[in-house]
């Protein structure tokens, strides 16, 4: 979610025009050794494997800092005697232990690194605690960028939440910040003073009264979960319950944590819940998540997809904060359909490097028209997915810098729904297309960690198409593929058409739907060579491209001179 201050301005300001950007993987920023420690895949890094993290905070709600440990088991990938963990430098370490044994360690910037007291073989499970303290990056602006949110309600009640996504969640618990390594599972303590309810990620289990007038809030996380997600929100909730019952008779635990005073509207705001489940099993299969249960949870900041606790701080205002971010005059709640859809975009099927986040928010805004299909139909659809045309840039690619911890650029939300409209109609069958949709998220990558490649290769494969260089124009360079034609009078009611795509692409092959009739698309194949074929038209002015069912520039030459 956190590029989504930017897409707001876009969509929002009239001067915002789309423009040709910069070539292939072009960035302009310098990478430092401490970018290459946190996004880089280091042998101190793929030595080992994390299976389960047990998290314990116990939070100083006066100094607005923590005292913690995080008992790290993992498993033993390749012989080593050095491994990495992270966390922020301003998070101090008491000590590192093993069976009791305390480690060595140095600090590189945000990295730690541990030393073992021999060498540890493959095969073997182990585990380390690391003790620390230390007060938390305050987020200026969250969640677009990352740290703990310290607040009060309308009550005067503290209230307080942590979203980190790209900044990581070493800036508040150690661990291995590195979104291809999850843990199979994950239990969160969180002791708070007692009046107060701390709510995590996963499963609620019996908390602990303490003698000192506090309590600790415990929590497991039964599934794998990538570290950003896991959360705290600290408040005066009020809680309740509800369930959803799937096509298979299954019932799915539903709990809404908010603030009193908001109970009404929340119960109100919150039905949309249900007809967005039975839409999203429809096309992408059961709610992931299962055992653990969905949660929306009221946030002092606007929503962040937290597996199973999602984030909501909407205000229970349609579309985005109140404002019509269809533009089309839908009034859905955007945070609840767009946040939940990252469940399965994002915390089931999930990137290995921050370069690849399109995976997460690619699908999950083109999720947003799944939901406007299946509740108003397929020409809403349409509408819904071309309105977001003016809010796209095409200055910067989609996919980010590798193993620096950069993501691409914020066009990775509505350029990416435009992109996966254009494949929907270059697939060109609709019964394909919903398998394809939804054997990514219920099948093939469901609870994985994948990268651009694997999901060009999966629609390669399972359309028999050759569909790479469609995938790098849209998603490496920043440049639309551009539709060239003319339209040359042969004999009468006669026309050659002359025609190719202008792309930086090589190799680029995609159909063109056009038209010379009563507005009766049909598809011809295009490529960057340039083609021929007769026409028959009763005036020119009848040839059209279509340019709503695929994201493209159209450009008609008036010369016969081939560019």
């Amino acid at each position: 979610m956190k590029s989504k201050f930017f897409v707001l301005i876009a969509v929002f300001s009239p001067f915002f025009n789309i423009s040709l950007g910069q070539s292939l993987m072009e960035h302009s920023r310098e990478y430092t050794r401490a970018d290459s420690l946190r996004g880089a895949l280091r042998p101190e890094r793929t030595c080992y494997d994390v299976t389960y993290y047990d998290l314990k905070v116990k939070i100083d709600t006066v100094n607005r800092s923590i005292t913690g440990s995080n008992t790290i088991r993992f498993k033993v990938v390749a012989n080593f005697t050095t491994l990495q963990i992270d966390l922020y430098e301003n998070m101090k370490i008491i000590n590192i232990t093993m069976g009791g044994q305390e480690l060595r360690y140095r600090r590189e910037f945000n990295a730690v690194f541990v030393e073992m007291p021999n060498e540890l073989p493959k095969g073997e499970t182990n585990s380390i605690i690391i003790n620390y303290y230390g007060s938390p990056i305050i987020a200026k602006r969250p969640p677009w960028d990352g740290g703990f949110t310290w607040t009060h309600d309308n009550n005067g009640k503290l209230w307080v939440a942590v979203s980190c996504e790209g900044m990581g969640a070493s800036l508040w618990w150690p661990c291995k910040d590195y979104l291809g390594d999850e843990p199979d599972s994950m239990r969160i303590s969180c002791t708070i003073p007692n009046g107060l309810r701390c709510v995590s990620n996963g499963q609620e289990e019996p908390e602990t009264k303490h003698a000192d007038s506090t309590t600790t809030f415990h929590w497991y996380v039964s599934y794998p979960i990538n570290n950003y997600n896991a959360t705290l929100n600290i408040g005066d909730y009020v809680h309740w319950h509800d369930f959803y019952i799937a096509q298979d008779g299954d019932t799915l635990s539903l709990d809404y944590y908010v603030l009193p005073y908001n109970v009404e509207k929340a119960q109100k705001q919150f039905a949309q819940v249900k007809p967005m489940l039975t839409c999203y099993e429809k096309y992408l299969g059961k709610y992931p998540f299962w055992r653990d249960g969905y949660a929306l949870v009221e946030t002092p900041y606007l929503g962040m997809e937290h597996q199973s606790a999602i984030a909501y701080g909407n205000q229970y205002k349609t579309g985005y904060a109140g404002i019509d971010f269809s533009r089309i005059g839908l009034d859905f709640d955007y945070i609840i359909i767009h946040e939940s859809a990252h469940e399965w975009w994002g915390n089931s099927v999930s990137c290995r490097d921050l370069a690849d986040m399109w995976i997460h928010e690619s699908f999950a805004t083109y999720t947003e028209s799944i939901y406007v299909e299946c509740m108003y139909g397929n020409a809403m659809a349409m509408r819904y997915i071309n309105a977001k045309k003016p809010s796209v840039g095409n200055k910067s690619p989609i996919v980010g810098k590798y193993e620096v911890n950069e993501e691409g650029d914020g066009d990775m939300y509505n350029k990416g729904m435009l992109f996966l409209n254009t494949l929907r109609h270059v697939v060109n069958n609709d019964t394909l297309w919903w398998s394809l949709i939804k054997g990514m998220c219920d099948t093939t990558f469901k609870m994985k960690n994948i990268g651009y490649q694997d999901v060009v290769n999966y629609f390669n494969t399972k359309t028999g198409m050759h569909l790479s260089p469609v995938f790098e124009q849209y998603l490496r360079y920043s440049h639309l593929p551009v539709f060239e034609y003319q339209l040359i009078k042969t004999k009468g009611k006669w026309y050659q058409l002359r025609y190719r795509w202008n792309t930086d692409a090589k190799d680029f092959k995609m159909p063109v739907f056009i038209t010379v009739t009563a507005d009766k698309y049909h598809p011809i194949s295009a490529s960057n060579e340039w083609q021929t074929q007769q026409i028959h038209l009763n005036k020119e002015a009848d040839f059209k491209v279509n340019n709503e069912w695929m994201y493209i520039a159209v450009k008609k030459l008036t010369s016969e001179k081939q560019k």
